[in-house]
């Protein structure tokens, strides 16, 4: 998965310092990330790179002992030498494919954080500007002291099995046009376990039983944190009501229709694979 970057570990823990020449910078604009692609890989710069630029630089993570930084150049403009490099900003779909493992997952991870940056520059709360906490990764208001971590929206993947078939979608209005399970954002008040029952009756009008937790995932590229469930059809009542206006078709599907996973960056592709060689049906009757 986009997280699986082993034997390299990641290391989130805020620290306040200001990079070394050889420390990777991660410049974004909306929906995409500044890098060189050669291939099937890429590279970021290095803050030897803009040498006489004028950047503010902020403290992401650390990767073994590599150190990423968010640079932002106070005039936006690139240094000519990087362009002529092949440095450009690129869709951050990108990162679904690409490697080296441990880049993409700091590429796209370092564009959650920017994006959270960006949208806690005043306080939600009485408009002032924040200013970021020496401490911990954290901005906070001077003026009314409200205090605002990283966001991340907690999210569950759902395999329904019944009779040795898959439960499959797919959604409506979207450019992801593969096959996907059931899913769905964990609401106010909402325990996980609570989230898959109502996700479930409501996308396909199906109740479910027999919950057991999978596997867990971060998933930078919405800032989600997804929560895998394998779980059982509760009667034998298939029929489903389709939501329509989440999903264009769902239906249950046997071990050799559901599709290779080529990508290996997505929890829900890989709980389709478990599924695929039957582990899943093994787990869910443990």
């Amino acid at each position: 998965m986009v997280q699986d970057i082993q034997p390299k570990k990641y290391h989130v823990e805020y620290e306040d310092r200001q990079p070394g020449a050889d420390a990777r910078v991660l410049l974004y604009q909306k929906g995409k990330t500044f890098l060189c692609r050669r291939g099937d890989e890429v590279s970021f710069p290095v803050a030897a790179d803009f040498a006489g630029t004028e950047m503010n630089y902020r403290y992401l993570f650390r990767i073994d002992d590599e150190e990423y930084y968010l640079g932002e150049m106070k005039n936006e403009a690139v240094p000519e030498k990087l362009t002529g490099e092949g440095y450009v900003f690129t869709e951050n779909s990108i990162f679904r494919f690409v490697g080296p493992k441990d880049l993409a997952f700091a590429g796209i991870t370092g564009y959650q954080l920017w994006d959270w940056y960006r949208g806690h520059a005043f306080c939600g709360c009485c408009g002032s500007a924040t200013v970021h906490d020496d401490k911990e990764r954290m901005m906070r208001c001077p003026k009314c002291g409200r205090m605002y971590y990283p966001q991340i929206c907690p999210g569950v993947i759902v395999a329904v099995v019944h009779k040795g078939k898959l439960l499959m979608s797919k959604y409506a209005g979207r450019d992801f046009h593969h096959f996907a399970l059931i899913a769905g954002f964990n609401e106010t008040g909402e325990s996980l376990e609570d989230t898959v029952h109502r996700e479930v009756m409501e996308e396909v009008g199906l109740r479910v039983k027999n919950l057991r937790f999978y596997k867990s995932q971060p998933w930078p590229f919405t800032s989600t944190l997804l929560v895998g469930f394998f779980c059982e059809l509760d009667g034998d009542d298939e029929e489903i009501t389709l939501d329509r206006n989440e999903l264009a078709e769902a239906g249950f599907y046997s071990p050799d229709e559901v599709p290779e996973d080529t990508e290996h960056v997505a929890l829900t592709a890989e709980m389709m694979t478990v599924f695929k060689k039957n582990q899943g049906l093994r787990r869910i009757n443990e």
